[in-house]
């Protein structure tokens, strides 16, 4: 930041980083933990606080590094708009990385700290700066979510949390690629093709994995929620391939993570903390009418 710049507002800093949309966050290392089998206790909690900080750090490094296509295209965001500097953008993705990572080594220690979190910062930051804009882009964000799930599973968990990961990793693959077509508007196709994903990713959260029928009741329940809140955005944009409803279509696939956490903690027979996921939900769009998540 420039000598004698004022400091970002606090509502401004939370639009730069899309801060409600990091409520889908702790749920990704809530899944690993429980598919796991590691306890949901406060190291847990400060892991999610880790990855949370990171995503954030993620979005401000993705506005700083769009600063002038958003000027063209966007310039009601925050830092073409002149309300944040690109020089508080980019301090505000350094501190929140290195926050995120002394959270993340705090909550699993420095094998996690080194296998898990670094590289999930550094799949961050690669993709903000380096694959975003090429075929490589909606793999690599897609890597970071599947990143969040096994940080939460811990060095040892991997295998046992691989499944929670590679559905959510498809989820947000779909939902990537969708949103690269949030400017300009999408084909029928396009829509089509993240259709096509939700229902696969909804059958598979929904199969019988779970160790009891309440935790199979749960799965299924939160699959069936997924499913139903992520279709009805996605028909809609295929209807209509517009700007608005491509966004629309975007803005419910983030928030469909939550269902889709809270089936894949039940499916892990994590039903208690499944149900927090799910409710979470109307608060993420109350405050995404505040703060866009996209």
């Amino acid at each position: 930041m420039s000598a004698g710049a004022a400091a970002p507002r606090l509502r401004d800093l939370a639009e730069l980083v899309r801060a409600p949309a990091a409520l889908t966050v702790p749920g990704d290392v809530v899944v690993g933990a429980a598919a796991a089998g590691r306890p949901l206790n406060g190291r847990t909690a400060l892991t999610a606080a880790g990855a949370a900080c990171l995503y954030w750090a993620g979005m401000a490094l993705n506005d700083w590094a769009d600063r002038e296509e958003d000027a063209r295209d966007r310039p009601g965001r925050p830092i073409p708009s002149g309300r944040i500097t690109p020089d508080a953008a980019l301090a505000t993705a350094v501190s929140l990385t290195v926050g995120g990572l002394a959270l993340a080594a705090a909550g699993g220690g420095a094998r996690a700290l080194l296998t898990r979190a670094l590289p999930l910062a550094g799949t961050v930051w690669a993709y903000d700066l380096v694959t975003k804009a090429t075929p490589l882009g909606p793999p690599t964000m897609a890597a970071a979510r599947a990143l969040d799930v096994l940080l939460g599973a811990g060095p040892g968990g991997t295998r046992r949390a691989l499944p929670a990961a590679a559905l959510t990793a498809a989820h947000i693959l779909a939902v990537t690629r969708l949103s690269r077509r949030e400017v300009a508007g999408a084909e029928p196709a396009d829509a089509e093709q993240a259709m096509a994903a939700t229902a696969a990713v909804g059958v598979a959260a929904a199969l019988p994995a779970a160790p009891s029928a309440g935790s199979r009741a749960a799965a299924a329940a939160g699959a069936a929620g997924y499913a139903g809140w992520c279709l009805r955005a996605q028909l809609q944009a295929r209807r209509e391939p517009v700007p608005e409803r491509v966004q629309a279509a975007v803005g419910a696939g983030i928030h469909g993570l939550l269902p889709l956490q809270a089936a894949l903690a039940a499916r892990a027979g994590a039903v208690r903390a499944a149900l927090p996921l799910a409710a979470a939900l109307p608060l993420a769009r109350r405050l995404s009418r505040r703060v866009s998540p996209t």
